[in-house]
């Protein structure tokens, strides 16, 4: 089984400057955090050859500083999550170690790379009652993944827990909360479109316009234009 040592090995086996200049075009430079210069792409073929690695193993990748590091735990632990065969033990582990290590799935694409599956996926039968604390939370990006998280129980159908998020996180200031709100409304406005029409009729006076717009992207542009006149 590979370990993270040599994940870690690989990774800056194959980083260069010139994919590590691109990462500068998404994210501002930050010196505790930095990129190694490695494709996402080559991140997430990585992270498929080690779906078992044990909690541990994606603990010690979390605890690391480069960006892709983290990028590749949270990609295994997505995986591993969404995969089919994967045992109920396993699944319980990676919901407690996300939860339990937030503090390092701390960037938007950290969380939309596990939120989903690892937590949605693990409160699919379960109480939903983690989501409300994760909106409650001073940490943007734990606000983000009880958002992200909803997209579980929209694949199955489910929009109340979508709504009660929306209505928590409605007026968030944060952006990159604003722009996980404004897709998990589009989606539930998929499977609903007069439920997302009275949320965001009732919203739009307050609402931040990157969240609105998004929600309602899939609207024709007529009545589009009505929402967002609504003051």
């Amino acid at each position: 089984m590979t370990d993270a040592t040599t994940l870690v090995t690989t990774l800056e086996g194959i980083a260069s400057d010139a994919e590590r200049e691109k990462y500068t075009r998404y994210f501002p430079p930050d010196p505790d955090a930095p990129f190694l210069g490695v494709r996402m792409g080559a991140v997430f073929d990585l992270a498929k050859t080690a779906l078992d690695l044990p909690a541990s193993g994606l603990e010690q990748l979390l605890e690391q500083p480069a960006h892709e590091v983290r990028a590749l735990a949270c990609s295994i632990m997505g995986k591993s999550a969404a995969r089919r065969r994967t045992p109920p033990e396993r699944r319980t582990e990676l919901y407690e170690l996300y939860l339990r290590r937030h503090d390092r799935i701390d960037q938007w694409d950290l969380v939309d790379l596990a939120a989903r599956d690892v937590v949605g996926g693990y409160l699919l039968d379960r109480d939903r009652a983690p989501l409300a604390r994760l909106a409650a939370s001073g940490f943007w990006p734990e606000r983000r993944t009880a958002l992200v998280a909803t997209f579980a129980f929209l694949k199955r159908g489910e929009l109340d827990d979508a709504y009660s998020l929306a209505e928590t996180l409605a007026d968030d200031t944060e952006p990159f909360v604003q722009k996980a709100l404004g897709w998990v409304l589009r989606a539930a406005g998929d499977l609903d479109r007069e439920r997302l029409t009275a949320f965001v009729e009732g919203h739009a006076a307050t609402m931040p316009r990157a969240a609105l717009r998004a929600a309602i992207e899939h609207y024709e542009k007529d009545e589009r234009a009505r929402i967002l006149a609504i003051r």
